[in-house]
Parts: C-alpha cells; structure tokens; sequence
C-alpha cells in the first residue's frame, strides 16, 4: 500500500500548512477520496442487508478490512507503551460502535437522512475544537445545509432509527479524535490495522449470534470483501493520513460533505431521487467546506511560531 512520504511524520501542529506543492490541498484530496469511498460503500452495504442483517454486515466489513490491513501493514506488536495501547484500542472500540450504530440506523431510515444525522457529531466537534470563530459559523452553515438535506425535519423518521444515527455520530466524533492520537503514535497504518483487528473482535461474536451460516455464503463473503475494502480499508487509510497533515476542526467540517456524497450514491446505487431542496442542501455543505479548508490555508500562509515555541510531540520509545 503506497503512502505519502509524511505518512511517518507526526501530525502537523495546529495552523500550520503542510509542506509541498499543493499545500493543505493535500490532506483535502485524501479526505474526499475517503468520503466517495465511504458512502458509496455503505450504499453497496444496503443492498447486502437482506442477506446478511444489520449486524452481519458490520462484522463481514470489520474482519474483512481487519485481515487486509494486518496482511499489508504487518503492524509489530513489540515496543508499544501502555499510553500506544490505551489509544489503540479507544480508536477499535470507536471505529466498532460507530459502524454498529450507524448500519443499525440504516437499516431503519434511508441513507440520507442516516447520514446526515450522524453528521452532527464531526460538526459538534469542529465547534468545541475549534480556536477561531470564523469555523463555528461555517458548521452552523454546513448544519443549515445537513437539516435542509433532511428536509426540513425528521419527525417522520422511525425514533429508534434516528437515535441509531445521532449515537453513531458521537462515535464519529470519537472516532475523528483518537484516529489523529493512534495517526501521531504508530507509523504508517500500523495503528489502524491494529485498532481494525480490536473491532473485528468486538463484532465478530455479536455478528455470528445474529446472522450465524448466512455470514459463510460465496456472494455474501464477495459483497462482505467488496463493502470492507470501500467503507473500511479505503476511506480510513485515507483519513488517518489526511489528520496527519489537517487539524481536527477542520477535518470534522469536511464530514459535512458526507450527506451530499451519500444522497448521490443513494441517487446512482439506490434509485433514491435528490429533490430542488436536496441540491440546495448540497450547495451550502459544500461552501461550508470550502470554506473551512480556504481558512486553514489562510491560517497556513500567516506566520509560524518559532521552532522553540512549537510543542511538538515527544516520541514513544520503541
């Protein structure tokens, strides 16, 4: 698996621009690649449903992803410290429930809605993390645009359905946070393929009591490979590199783009229509997006603090 030359690297401190060519530009390209990846994997997910269940999917996309990473990255399990570990496995335990919640939640009410609630968490975050005032006003745009998306409410949504996809979104929250911490303390994607593993662990006993012989079916293992490599090996790669190189703010208000790329993979995969007010949606997530990562470019260009006054992590002993 090919990685960026600062896949290695600790993260970049807070407002200041990545090297290279393309600046802060890079990080955002591995975040929207994560993002198409991701959703359209989940639209292939909803179709494996009925096969498999709710549950039965998650634990064929966790173990898949799981095995593929642990082949690729062959992370060492020596030389960690107790703080490595702790991390690691708060990132598993976050990468496993949100994925239980959120594919619980899409069983009940459509991908777009789904989505767009679960939203709210990455963009709750960018609030709290967030130094500058100006990102707060870009999640509240990017919010306008996530309940537009909804249209205008969710009462008709199933209850249970939507506080599937709220709590998947705390989760995601999580997720955002201790995927930079394990990004900081492992090299490559070592912390990842190992927090993938705590996952699958955690999902494999649930997946087997619910679905049992439906997991062990040719087409339904093909479907299980094919939604873990989309929605799982892809997309966090991607991301865990991307929170590397991009403050976490910024990363979350980018999340908002995640219901607009759902609602097109429901419209090519799903058959699901985009309505006048869904295409509005779209515009603001997107201008809000554009706007936080125009911001953390802004931020980028002004001038750095000396190299004495930057705090930068101490590394772990191997």
């Amino acid at each position: 698996m090919a990685q960026p030359e600062v896949a290695g690297a600790p993260a970049a401190p807070e407002g200041a621009a990545p090297k290279g060519r393309w600046g802060a530009f890079g990080p955002v390209g591995l975040v929207l690649g994560g993002c198409v990846s991701v959703q359209f994997g989940a639209a292939v997910a909803v179709t494996l449903m009925p096969r498999a269940g709710a549950v039965g999917v998650v634990t064929l996309r966790l173990v898949f992803a799981a095995i593929v990473l642990l082949v690729v990255c062959r992370p060492k399990l020596r030389g960690h410290s107790r703080a490595d570990w702790g991390t690691v496995v708060a990132f598993g335990v976050a990468m496993g429930g949100m994925n239980m919640l959120f594919y619980q939640a899409a069983a009940r009410i459509p991908l777009g809605p789904a989505v767009t609630l679960e939203v709210l968490g990455p963009l709750a975050l960018s609030v709290l993390a967030s130094r500058r005032l100006v990102n707060a006003l870009w999640a509240g745009l990017a919010l306008c645009g996530v309940f537009l998306l909804g249209g205008g409410g969710f009462g008709g949504l199933d209850l249970v359905g939507a506080a599937f996809a709220v709590s998947a979104g705390g989760m995601w929250a999580a997720y955002i946070v201790f995927s930079a911490r394990t990004g900081r303390r492992f090299p490559q994607a070592d912390g990842l393929a190992l927090a993938m593993a705590v996952a699958a662990v955690l999902s494999l006993p649930i997946g087997i009591a619910e679905s049992g012989s439906k997991l062990v079916v040719p087409t339904t293992l093909a479907l299980g490979a094919a939604v873990a490599v989309m929605s799982s090996v892809l997309p966090y790669t991607l991301e865990l590199l991307a929170l590397r190189r991009m403050p976490a703010s910024t990363f979350a208000v980018m999340m908002s783009l995640e219901p607009a790329i759902a609602a097109l993979a429901g419209f090519l995969i799903l058959d699901q229509a985009l309505s006048a007010l869904g295409a509005l949606a779209i515009a603001l997530v997107i201008a809000a997006s554009i706007g936080a990562v125009r911001t953390q470019v802004g931020r980028g260009r002004a001038k750095v603090p000396e190299p004495e006054t930057v705090k930068r992590p101490v590394p772990e002993v191997k």
